[in-house]
């Protein structure tokens, strides 16, 4: 599970820098506290399914991009 998390993560900030927002405009999009995407973006963290959707349309990228 560890792999899979860390992957998310690395995903999560390539597309996120990609898209040039920072971990503020994420957690205002979602709702969430900046420390929640810091620690999914360093694989700390486990997601739900619908975070990860909501991740996805915040970031304008389909979920399988965030999970491959």
């Amino acid at each position: 599970m560890d792999e899979i998390s860390k992957k998310f993560g690395e995903n999560l900030r390539k597309i996120r820098l990609e898209k040039k927002m920072s971990q503020g405009d994420i957690c205002r999009a979602l709702g969430v506290d900046r420390g929640y995407i810091s620690n999914l973006e360093t694989g700390k963290r486990n997601p739900t399914l619908s975070t990860i959707k909501r991740i996805a349309d915040a970031l304008g990228v389909p979920v399988d991009r965030l999970l491959k």
